[in-house]
């Protein structure tokens, strides 16, 4: 067997002289490269996603855009998609993560040099070391923001962040061909396309009226005791009752509303009793988990921080809702496959199921009552509810 170099190629002849092809990877280590940068991807795309949410939850009226995400991410897992498909924006999320870490990390240059300045001019202002730093920060930012507008133009991956020369290249040479306008109009509007933000928020506000309307009423009532006094006292309690009847329902009506995306469909109380028949298992154990990982949410807001600090507590918000509205996505769906074959859970199993729920709402129902007293909106966290309205705790 001989060896032929040539420069930077080398072929391996066998004695018949035909190239012998090299020898491919084992299967199993083809598989474990796969499997460990399709994880390495979905965890910082699941991360990005959450951020992002987190965001869009802090500012007012966009977080309706918040709640459409997630309850899009709802139906999609009550329709019959994967438990994959619940995380919304996964597929282009990654890119979304890519593009704020580069600006992030772009920006440190600036904000040193900006508070190097700062200190020069409480120093020294109009001095010389003063005018150098101004220069240098004039610099810095002409460079810097050319540099991250030609990266977000050649689409944001991280590659184009770390790459200055290269982007300069590709500028001068859409620049020379004179498409550098209509190239750039498709990348954003590829990028854009698949985020829909209008269509989400269209779909939050709408889902926060179907939830709206069915809880206003018990929190109301929950949150008419001002005083200890019989009337007031009884009106509280019929509230709690209410809530509790409510809150075993309003998942599952939320979640045909996200599958259906019709408004009546939220209220379409028969229909959602009787798929309960069909999974009252699955969706005893969906409730657990919801409002588990509900009520600690409220504990964040003893004492909320700053408006322009906000996303820290969405972020908290965001990270246990997400999981939830999977969940149930899935109990529904499972419920309406049960229903589609016709197996309908035994009587037992469903009075069983009842019996569980019931106590448990209500110890929820109770301990809500007093959340209004830690609180910093007092009474108004009677009406929130972050697990079926804003994900917001303002």
């Amino acid at each position: 067997m001989s060896f032929v170099l040539d420069g930077e190629i080398d072929v391996a002849e066998s004695a018949t002289g035909k190239p012998e092809a090299a020898s491919p990877l084992p299967a199993w280590w083809k598989r474990s490269l796969w499997w460990t940068g399709r994880v390495v991807r979905d965890g910082f795309g699941l991360a990005s996603v959450i951020v992002l949410l987190a965001v869009l939850a802090a500012i007012p009226l966009l977080n309706f855009a918040a709640l459409g995400y997630l309850l899009a991410a709802e139906g999609r897992v009550a329709r019959g998609g994967r438990i994959r498909d619940g995380v919304p924006l996964l597929e282009i999320a990654p890119r979304l993560g890519s593009m704020a870490l580069g600006l992030w990390l772009w920006t440190l240059p600036l904000r040193f040099v900006a508070g190097a300045v700062a200190d020069a001019q409480l120093i020294a202002p109009g001095g010389e070391h003063h005018r150098r730093l101004l220069n240098l920060q004039t610099i810095l930012w002409a460079a810097i923001s050319l540099h991250l507008c030609l990266a977000l133009a050649r689409g944001g991956s991280p590659g184009c962040f770390v790459r200055p020369i290269r982007n300069a290249r590709w500028l001068w040479k859409q620049l020379r061909s004179g498409s550098y306008w209509s190239r750039a109009g498709e990348l954003v509007n590829e990028f854009l396309e698949p985020l829909r933000f209008g269509r989400h928020w269209w779909l939050g506000v709408r889902g926060f009226i179907v939830a709206f309307a069915w809880l206003f009423v018990p929190s109301a009532l929950l949150a008419a005791l001002r005083r200890l006094e019989p009337g007031p006292g009884l009106t509280t309690i019929a509230g709690g009752l209410l809530l509790v009847w409510v809150f075993g329902w309003i998942p599952f009506l939320q979640a045909r509303f996200a599958a259906e995306q019709r408004m009546r469909t939220g209220f379409q109380l028969k229909s959602v009793r009787e798929l309960w028949r069909h999974a009252p298992l699955a969706w005893l154990c969906v409730c657990i988990v919801l409002y588990v990982l509900s009520l600690p949410l409220y504990l964040f807001k003893v004492a909320l921080p700053p408006d322009d600090a906000i996303w820290f507590v969405t972020l908290i918000f965001i990270a246990s809702i997400l999981p939830t509205r999977i969940l149930t996505g899935w109990a529904y769906r499972r419920a309406v496959r049960k229903q589609a074959e016709g197996q309908r859970a035994h009587l037992l199993v469903r009075l069983a199921c009842r019996t569980l729920l019931l106590p448990l709402l209500g110890l929820y129902v109770f301990l809500l009552f007093f959340t209004q007293f830690i609180d910093e909106h007092g009474k108004q966290a009677l009406f929130e509810h972050h697990a079926f309205l804003l994900p917001w705790p303002g």
